[in-house]
């Protein structure tokens, strides 16, 4: 099976549910739930025999032997209460919802169209060129599409090839969106070189970090970097859900980022004679050279806090 195959295979059913209103991200984010469930069932299996991270009533097996409402109930339950576990379980499922209110059409998107395949046996540049192929699809959907979450590929190779990471030296991207700066490091750094396995084993589960505000935009990075084999043991987290601004989260010997850029940062208040206007968010923090509104200088600022003595961004 190739990588265009599986994506159109994906995006097919995709037009379906898009009969039912489902936009083009909660059909990625309802695959994603799915996805990792059944890869977690998968690895739990010859010749994997991993232990799997997902307790057993909230299995994979549970929701295939469900139908009609019985199925989306327990879905719908499924997914809150696997919100509620630590590490990467609670990054991906953290205020997860059943967006498919349809139980038939829930219930062929599980038996189907994710069942049917070994997902774990795919090459992982298979399903992790697929899962990327669909991330472009949601950030060019026009309609509610997360385009300001995608930075284009081909840009953040070209940065990447200039910056030249190396094994064993941290990288964050604090402002990460679907993961493609620590992506393409990851594979920067993978294919310049000959990793013993140490190497290997610390790119995938600690070299590379991230910092996403929103969670459905997390959860898809997280994903994204599951599938290429980044992070993929639950105890190791590569992202963190969190206002990047708020505070120092490490110090990296690399930064790689797309900031937010734009209007300075505002909230709409309610002001005493009743009308909506907008207020200044100034950032003010110790390790910044000036209090300031403006997302670009914050984000500047930021990164300079978190680099290393010698690092670079």
């Amino acid at each position: 099976m190739t990588t265009s195959s599986v994506v159109q295979k994906l995006w097919n059913y995709c037009n379906i549910l898009r009969d039912d209103g489902l936009s083009y991200g909660d059909y990625l984010e309802q695959l994603t739930f799915l996805l990792f469930l059944k890869m977690a069932d998968e690895q739990s299996r010859p010749p994997f025999n991993k232990k799997s991270p997902i307790p057993e009533k909230y299995s994979w097996p549970e929701l295939l032997k469900r139908d009609g409402d019985e199925l989306e109930i327990h879905y719908r339950h499924t997914l809150e209460e696997l919100g509620k576990e630590p590490g990467l379980i609670g990054v991906i499922f953290r205020k997860a919802q059943n967006k498919i209110q349809d139980p038939a059409k829930l219930r062929r998107l599980i038996a189907d169209l994710i069942d049917k395949e070994e997902w774990s046996s795919l090459d992982t540049d298979i399903k992790g060129d697929a899962y990327e192929g669909l991330l472009q699809k949601n950030a060019e959907d026009v309609k509610g599409g997360a385009g300001q979450y995608f930075t284009p590929r081909p840009l953040i190779r070209a940065l990447v090839d200039v910056m030249q990471p190396q094994p064993g030296g941290t990288i964050c991207d604090p402002a990460c969106g679907t993961g493609g700066f620590l992506l393409i490091a990851h594979d920067f750094v993978r294919s310049h070189n000959k990793l013993d396995k140490k190497q290997l084993t610390f790119l995938n589960t600690e070299q590379l970090r991230g910092v996403e505000l929103v969670d459905s935009v997390a959860r898809l990075c997280c994903m994204n970097l599951v599938l290429h084999g980044i992070g993929s043991d639950a105890t190791h987290v590569p992202v963190m859900v969190k206002d990047a601004l708020a505070g120092k989260h490490g110090e990296y010997e690399m930064v790689l980022t797309n900031p937010p850029f734009g209007k300075k940062s505002s909230v709409t208040i309610v002001n005493e004679a009743g009308d909506e206007e907008k207020q200044s968010l100034v950032v003010h923090r110790d390790d910044f050279w000036a209090s300031t509104s403006n997302k670009q200088l914050n984000f500047l600022q930021h990164v300079f806090t978190i680099l290393k003595q010698h690092g670079r961004a």
